[in-house]
């Protein structure tokens, strides 16, 4: 199955924890094995980091807070020219894949 969500895309969080339902981030990570992406200030985690040393470089001690990746299904993206969510069909015009957006019918890339 191909991804319609690409890096650097604004989505909106449509299911998921009610933390994060709602929020509207730019995609950071597209994992098409795994069909997750990983969206700026969503599903925020914490790491506890030991203090490691490699290739010269310390790394300090602290509690890391990282972006986990979300399922594909629980985003839509955002339509750059009103901003407002919307569904993605792919279609093949002059040998290329673009993405339409089905509530307006227009191309997004």
């Amino acid at each position: 199955m191909k991804m319609k969500i690409r890096k650097g895309d604004r989505v909106m969080v449509v299911r998921g924890g009610a933390e994060d339902k709602g929020k509207v981030g730019e995609v950071i990570r597209v994992e098409p094995a795994t069909m997750r992406v990983v969206v700026q200030g969503v599903n925020l985690r914490k790491k506890h980091q030991k203090q490691t040393q490699s290739h010269g470089k310390t790394i300090p001690s602290g509690i890391i807070e990282f972006e986990g990746p979300i399922h594909v299904s629980n985003v839509v993206l955002i339509n750059p020219k009103d901003n407002k969510p919307t569904k993605v069909k792919l279609q093949v015009k002059d040998g290329k894949r673009v993405r339409i957006s089905k509530r307006t019918g227009e191309k997004i890339d």
